[in-house]
């Protein structure tokens, strides 16, 4: 055995005789990393490592195991959990064994730190030692049974079943989440007789286990609600934790996906009732309801490693009840996720619903999504006054803020401690609606820069009162620039006028977009927008267009414009969602995938993106679950939408149609033959995929990443040719630059924004905001912040270029670069 494990084994030896359950955990996990590391062949010390441990002494052995139970649920190496989990097996095996029921508790209680641990035989047996011992069966052991009696494919699962016969006086939800928690503490403390219709309810709930609830169920579900006073305030205080950090962290094996960012599978179906039970009762009718089934689907929805969607079983319920209840709250709720949701069987119960409920009010799709939307108490376009009291709080919609006047009519940052102590309820509902206008802002942003593609024309009286003089939705509409009958406006000084300051009306109207206009319209409107400081909530005047190449007309039906890139496939699946194509994660596995897609049915064609996984390493080219960590990039092609799919392995190899052996594969369409609109279109999507998704705006890849297999494509995008969307990123800056605190001091120079500071000149990297620094080029590394904005003192015209605002932020750090003290920046400025 190598010396490096002799010390571990010394070590742990010393600290099991003195019984220090701490400090031995803490060495056990030190010696569990250390093999993890060194991964050599023969003998790592596992049985000396165990003889050790066993010198502890007996009774403080259960307390060893939940001490390495806790720091295992927080190893996130797979390696090094793996050997933890292997020694823990071993720790916990006498205790399996001994037919003493204190031994069982401690076994059951090892076991309900995993999802499932022993197999469904070996829990009954240890479950029953208790239960013959005349004692209760303690509620975290009962929550284990259920998880491995619903993971049906555990071992012996079946062997549970006449066990849970017999526990039906427990409670029903499981315990170790924070709702459930709470549910079931709050129901203790109540008088006996209604905390008996509370666990009746629960029972009733863990029997949604199918898709709909059945009238039957429904009948049930009234006589139970009936026999409470007023649910729903306990329900939505219940259901408003759902998915906040379990209260009992459980360890993981080696291969399993982070088992404490799901939802307990039990408590999963009793959720989906409990849900229900909103949608039929006098909850139903509260306001709040709809915002928090809205919320539930927001949470159940919320993607973690390794899992995806954390619950879809809850965020499904949740759609039908929202979908049960009408009213214009949940309207709402429903067009907003409609515009936000993009897994696929959520999203489509979401767009059933309003498909549904447009079908009830005898109007078209569109219109029911813009009917929906609320106005929050909003007065004006954008503004709401909130009186509490003697003191008023304004809402700006427009930048999210609100401002406070306390009862002397004095400006003040918060709200005044009368109003938090005299009206908290008032205030935690004004609170909340502030946040929601945020959140469908957001989504109606979304909504209308869809718009384009939909090419949706408006009659101008509808037009008028669904947008522009909407109080909330207006607040983006004046914003923006329309086509009035053709006439290009916008709106200022109280009414829509044109370039020239003339007032337009007329009968129909439609969004403007850049590609059918002249150059110097285009250039016209970004003028008059950075004139009147007006910033859009997304690029329009300063969009990308993207034209037919030279080389695409030789290439003739597809685009090599984006090929040969490397993307970070998660981020990348998240933004192709987001954009509205169906993309499916690729795994180092041995299949077939079809290439990211986005349909256009109204203009009956397919778009296609081909990429295929990078690597072949497995962990340094994927995650745990064996998603590949890159993707390469290839073509853009366009299809007939009724077009068969493509199809290519996971890891490359080329795409191809499969079709009958009758039938030809159809060809791909000339890209000069597709329409300029959806060709930009498409095209600044993908130029977004790999704007925002290359590793090489990475500043961390300068090394090339694994093995600098990477380093020249790095070094090629960090510092290479721009994009369309760096290229309308140039533009700006050159009209911005000069009006800045640092023009003295900055220009823009072909790829780079140039800036002079005491110490360095620097050049920033107009698309990938990464920094060399003169007189040699040496790179400079900055982090950025994970969501960094705008410096708030400088005006830009559009919203959503997180680079621009990245590059900005560094311009005017670097300016003054002798006032930077972050020691990671600082050790790179010395000259070498």
């Amino acid at each position: 055995m190598p010396n490096y494990y002799d010390e571990h084994v010394r070590r742990l030896a010393e600290l099991a005789r003195a019984g220090d359950v701490d400090a031995l955990a803490d060495e056990t996990v030190a010696w569990s990393a250390t093999v993890a590391t060194r991964r050599e062949r023969g003998s790592d010390g596992r049985v000396d490592v165990r003889r050790s441990l066993r010198l502890l002494d007996d009774s403080r052995q259960p307390s060893l195991l939940t001490s390495l139970l806790d720091r295992s649920a927080g190893l996130s190496d797979a390696g090094q959990r793996g050997i933890l989990a292997a020694m823990l097996d071993e720790l916990v095996k006498p205790f399996t064994v001994s037919k003493e029921p204190d031994d069982a508790e401690i076994a059951l209680a090892f076991c309900a730190r995993h999802i499932t641990y022993f197999g469904g035989d070996l829990l009954r047996e240890l479950a029953n030692r208790v239960l013959e011992a005349g004692r209760p069966l303690p509620l975290d052991a009962l929550a284990v049974i259920r998880r491995s009696a619903v993971h049906g494919y555990w071992n012996d699962a079946h062997e549970l079943a006449p066990l849970l016969g017999k526990l039906t006086d427990l409670p029903a939800i499981n315990v170790g989440e924070p709702w459930a928690d709470r549910a079931l503490a709050d129901v203790a403390a109540l008088p006996t007789a209604e905390a008996e219709h509370w666990h009746a309810l629960f029972v009733h709930a863990a029997t949604a286990t199918s898709a709909r609830p059945s009238a039957k169920w429904e009948t049930a579900a009234h006589k139970l609600l009936g026999e409470l006073a007023e649910p729903g305030v306990r329900l939505r205080e219940w259901l408003s934790l759902v998915g906040r950090a379990r209260s009992i962290r459980l360890a993981r094996s080696q291969w399993e996906h982070d088992v404490n960012e799901s939802f307990d599978p039990h408590n999963a179906t009793v959720l989906r009732g409990l849900i229900w039970l909103l949608a039929v009762g006098d909850a139903a009718e509260h306001p709040e309801t709809a915002r928090v089934l809205g919320g539930l689907v927001e949470t159940a929805l919320k993607k973690a490693p390794g899992i995806g969607p954390r619950n879809p079983k809850v965020a499904n319920a949740s759609v039908y009840a929202l979908s049960r209840i009408q009213s214009d709250d949940t309207l709402a709720q429903i067009a907003r996720l409609a515009s936000r949701v993009t897994y696929k069987g959520t999203l489509k119960e979401l767009n059933a619903a309003l498909d549904n409920r447009a079908k009830a009010l005898n109007l078209t799709r569109d219109e029911v999504e813009e009917l929906a939307v609320p106005t929050y108490g909003l007065t004006g376009v954008g503004v709401r006054v909130e009186r509490f009291g003697d003191a008023t709080a304004t809402l700006d919609a427009a930048t999210g803020t609100v401002s406070w006047l306390n009862a002397a009519g004095k400006a003040v940052k918060s709200p005044p401690a009368a109003v938090k102590t005299d009206y908290a309820e008032e205030l935690a509902e004004f609170k909340a609606a502030v946040k929601d206008v945020d959140k469908m802002l957001s989504a109606q942003a979304e909504r209308l820069d869809r718009q384009f593609l939909a090419q949706r024309v408006w009659p101008f009286d509808a037009w008028r009162e669904r947008y522009l003089d909407h109080p909330l939705v207006g607040t983006l509409a004046r914003r923006l620039i329309w086509l009035v009958d053709d006439i290009a406006c916008a709106f200022t000084d109280g009414s829509l006028r044109t370039l020239e300051g003339k007032p337009v009306t007329g009968e129909s109207v439609r969004l403007w977009h850049p590609i059918d206009r002249d150059v110097d319209e285009v250039l016209a409107w970004r003028a008059w927008l950075e004139t009147r400081r007006v910033t859009q909530p997304f690029k329009q005047a300063h969009r990308e267009v993207y034209v037919l190449t030279a080389a695409e007309e030789n290439t003739r039906v597809y685009s090599n414009r984006f090929a040969a890139h490397i993307l970070r496939q998660h981020q990348f699946h998240a933004l192709a969602a987001a954009r509205g194509w169906r993309n499916k994660l690729r795994m180092m596995v041995d299949d077939t995938y079809e290439p990211a897609c986005r349909e256009l049915p109204q203009w009956g064609l397919r778009a296609e993106f081909w990429i295929e996984g990078a690597g072949e390493d497995w962990q340094t080219d994927t995650t745990e679950s064996g998603a590949y960590l890159r993707l390469a990039t290839d073509q853009v092609r366009f299809y007939p939408v009724v077009a068969p799919a493509n199809h290519a392995h996971a890891g490359g190899g080329g795409y191809e149609q499969w079709v009958h052996q009758e039938e030809q594969p159809t060809d791909p369409l000339p890209l000069a033959d597709i329409p300029a609109l959806v060709l930009s279109e498409v095209l600044r999507d993908v130029d977004l995929f790999v704007g925002v998704a290359s590793v090489g705006n990475d500043p961390t890849w300068s090394d090339g990443g694994p093995d600098g297999r990477f380093r020249e494509y790095w070094e090629s995008f960090s510092f290479g040719e721009l994009s369309g969307t760096a290229q309308t990123r140039r533009e700006m800056l050159e009209r911005l630059v000069p009006r800045l605190a640092i023009a003295e001091r900055a220009h823009v120079e072909g790829r780079f924004l140039v800036v002079r500071g005491d110490l360095r000149s620097y050049k920033i990297h107009l698309g990938s905001g990464n920094i060399l620094m003169t007189p040699n080029d040496q790179y400079l590394c900055i982090v950025p912040k994970q969501s960094p904005g705008a410096p708030t003192d400088v005006f830009l015209p559009f919203e959503g270029d997180r680079v621009l605002a990245v590059i900005l932020s560094k311009a005017l750090m670097l300016a003054k670069d002798t006032t930077i003290t972050d020691p990671t920046i600082t050790r790179q400025l010395a000259l070498r």
